[in-house]
């Protein structure tokens, strides 16, 4: 019931969009989307803390990978580096959770919507979902540099 009021709601925002040009509109929502949880990842997280614990690990593989031949200095390296990357994780996660509800409404909506259309992409990617997941990835990495999130 809710989720039909929505999908209502968003056909009447973007329903003429993507008649007009579904492809062009795919972008721009992957765009908002990318866009909103680049930003919740920027205000919602420590960033200095993020950014520390990155850069640990990058010291960390750098040392693992210096200590290619001695298995055991390589196995400390490796525990620490999981040590830190889910301690990593355990700060982003809770901004996951805040962007995962909007998200599901979305693709929802998405795949309702973009059934039967083929957006024939560089000519042979079909898949709303495919197309979407391309861009978004770009777009994240692009948004996250410039916007300096870790």
């Amino acid at each position: 019931m809710v989720l039909e009021s929505l999908n209502v709601l968003l056909d009447k925002w973007f329903g003429s969009f993507v008649t007009q040009d579904p492809l062009l509109t795919l972008l721009g929502i992957t765009f908002v989307m990318t866009l909103i949880v680049t930003l919740a990842y920027k205000y919602l997280t420590d960033q200095e803390k993020m950014k520390f614990l990155k850069n640990e690990l990058k010291e960390l593989q750098d040392k693992s990978k210096a200590a290619q031949g001695d298995a055991q200095k390589m196995k400390v390296h490796t525990s620490e580096m999981w040590k830190k990357n889910m301690e990593y994780m355990k700060h982003s996660f809770g901004v996951m959770l805040y962007t995962m509800i909007p998200f599901i409404i979305l693709f929802g909506w998405l795949r309702v919507t973009y059934t039967g259309i083929d957006l024939n992409f560089l000519g042979f990617i079909h898949s709303w979902l495919i197309i979407y997941i391309i861009f978004s990835m770009v777009l994240s990495s692009i948004l996250r540099k410039v916007m300096k999130v870790y």
